[in-house]
């Protein structure tokens, strides 16, 4: 069975399919849109769409980070909003994922109130729910998506 940690979504799955279809077609191999989505099932290691459809179950879409995307969330403790300005996706360990941000408005990742440290760009490891598996002494994760 395939690996549906590394799947696109349905709806992406099934574009696929479609833009599949459309690209046979143009070279003169005409198949209808069911054949399309059991070769799309193929190619990720599924023995048909019925088996693919149902790993992927009724789980809510994961989280994709692009160059450029907007977000929010919390880091160390701090509200921030920024933009994504690299990502890299780990082969090594499951489902993680690099990203850098640039912060909107520097944040301050000390909590003493004697002095500050302020960062506008980080760089963080994130799971598939924007969280990281790092955690800082109160037991939180470093940074939660929003």
């Amino acid at each position: 069975m395939g690996d549906t940690s590394r799947l696109p979504s349905l709806d992406d799955l099934k574009d696929q399919a479609k833009r599949l279809r459309d690209a046979l077609a143009r070279q003169g191999t005409t198949v209808n849109h069911s054949k399309a989505l059991e070769l799309v099932a193929s190619q990720y290691g599924f023995r048909d769409w019925n088996t693919l459809h149902a790993s992927l179950g009724n789980s809510p879409p994961k989280r994709t980070l692009t160059l450029g995307d907007r977000v929010n969330g919390r880091y160390l403790g701090q509200d921030f909003k920024g933009q994504v300005v690299a990502v890299q996706t780990l082969t090594s360990a499951h489902g993680m994922t690099r990203v850098t941000f640039d912060f909107d408005e520097p944040v301050d990742v000390v909590t003493f109130d004697s002095f500050s440290a302020y960062r506008k760009r980080v760089t963080c490891t994130l799971d598939a729910d924007g969280r990281t598996v790092e955690k800082t002494s109160n037991g939180e994760p470093h940074m939660v998506l929003g």
